[in-house]
């Protein structure tokens, strides 16, 4: 976007950022202007329910974009949640037609319990926005 002399004006922009388990699936928000995210909630990743619920929370905030946190093993080699993680990216990308961006999720549940987060998984799904959000610095 121009501002009224001619430069460019950045636009805040929001997304909404997962933390996957095969069980629960941890929601945060965040945004660009403030540069940081803040846990939402975990949904079921169980069937049609996970996607219908997402699919709520996408309509009420609308994100710009999407992010998915990837798991690694420590010497980041890639192992079965890794590809667990990355389909379920697709998956987003595919019914939502939004941009999925993917990120590093190593250590995050451990930083979001050192923390004394009350909910791991949405904790965690906000330090991963937070690591993708400093990225685009």
């Amino acid at each position: 976007m121009n501002g009224t002399d001619g430069t460019r004006v950045a636009v805040p922009l929001s997304f909404l950022a997962f933390d996957f388990g095969t069980r629960r699936v941890g929601v945060a928000t965040g945004n660009t202007l403030t540069g940081s995210a803040q846990p939402l909630k975990t949904v079921a990743s169980e069937g049609a329910a996970r996607f219908e619920a997402i699919g709520r929370l996408i309509e009420e905030w609308q994100p710009a974009a999407l992010v998915v946190g990837v798991p690694f093993h420590p010497d980041g080699a890639a192992h079965d949640n890794t590809l667990r993680a990355r389909r379920f990216a697709r998956q987003l990308h595919g019914r939502f037609k939004l941009v999925v961006h993917e990120v590093d999720e190593r250590y995050t549940t451990t930083e979001a319990h050192a923390a004394g987060a009350r909910d791991l998984d949405a904790a965690s799904a906000a330090i991963i926005l937070e690591q993708f959000l400093r990225s685009l610095r």
